[in-house]
């Protein structure tokens, strides 16, 4: 029997499915998942520079990767490019931190103790299915053009769910935990402290790095509608001269910035939470 189990895990079929990426349960090397990434990007690159390079798709609807490259150069050169970039980073790093520290905040609390969690859940479920794009025109009834009513779509956008996820990741972190602080007679506070809140920071951090997602989407939104500045002012205006170059290039460079931003914040949890030993 020993022998026939032996001879099950060196068959052929364990074999591959120790090196296939197809199976379930396997995860890639870093090597593996680098490559497979790259050749992603490179066969999207191949097939646009491919469907632009004999003039099949007219340059109005689908400039070259050429054209793309050499335009965003040129912006680059004249400053433009950089005036756009450090405006947005600015208004999203700054709405993002105010949305981001609210979120904690109350979600914690709602997560924690049951008289905020029924203060707290019915409303923001009622908020966030509010379309953001409806706020826009009232944001600027409010407040104006000027870069407090970029954060606060940015904030109405990102807010409310960030609240929710807050909530589910403090109550993922195991009654035993909260049972252990207990028997050893730590009040509440020490327990949300020392307890609760390492147990769910983790989580917590992950939410922040997928609600940043939505936050450029919100800030693109505000810039394209009422702006003098940025990377969405900068495509609005691409688009009444019919500067596609331009309008593709922004759109991959937002990619990029985000791709980055999303990069960083995983980096830094592999630092910042190295007790959390759980599978990427």
């Amino acid at each position: 029997m020993r022998w026939l189990k032996q001879g099950e895990a060196n068959s052929p079929l364990n074999a591959r499915r120790r090196w296939s990426l197809m199976t379930i349960g396997k995860t890639p090397t870093r090597a593996q998942f680098l490559t497979v990434a790259i050749a992603v990007f490179v066969a999207l690159l191949l097939s646009w520079w491919l469907a632009t390079r004999n003039g099949a798709i007219p340059a109005i609807f689908l400039p070259g990767l050429d054209r793309v490259w050499w335009r965003m150069v040129t912006l680059a050169a004249e400053g433009t490019l950089w005036s756009d970039v450090e405006s947005s980073l600015y208004r999203i790093v700054i709405a993002f931190a105010i949305s981001s520290v609210m979120a904690i905040a109350v979600g914690v609390l709602a997560g924690c103790y049951g008289l905020f969690k029924a203060m707290v859940e019915p409303l923001v479920d009622f908020v966030r299915y509010m379309p953001v794009v409806a706020f826009v025109p009232l944001t600027i009834l409010w407040v104006g053009t000027d870069d407090f009513q970029k954060f606060l779509v940015i904030w109405i956008g990102t807010f409310f769910q960030q609240v929710l996820m807050m909530i589910d990741a403090v109550k993922r972190v195991p009654m035993d935990f909260i049972g252990l602080g207990r028997t050893l007679g730590m009040p509440d506070r020490k327990i949300l402290y020392r307890i609760v809140l390492p147990a769910a920071f983790p989580a917590i951090w992950d939410a922040l790095r997928i609600s940043l997602g939505w936050a450029w989407t919100w800030l693109v939104l505000a810039e394209l509608v009422a702006s003098t500045s940025g990377l969405g002012y900068r495509i609005v205006v691409s688009q009444r001269y019919f500067q596609t170059d331009t309008i593709i290039g922004y759109i991959l460079l937002l990619g990029l910035l985000g791709l980055l931003t999303d990069q960083l914040m995983r980096a830094a949890e592999r630092i910042l939470f190295r007790y959390n030993r759980r599978r990427s």
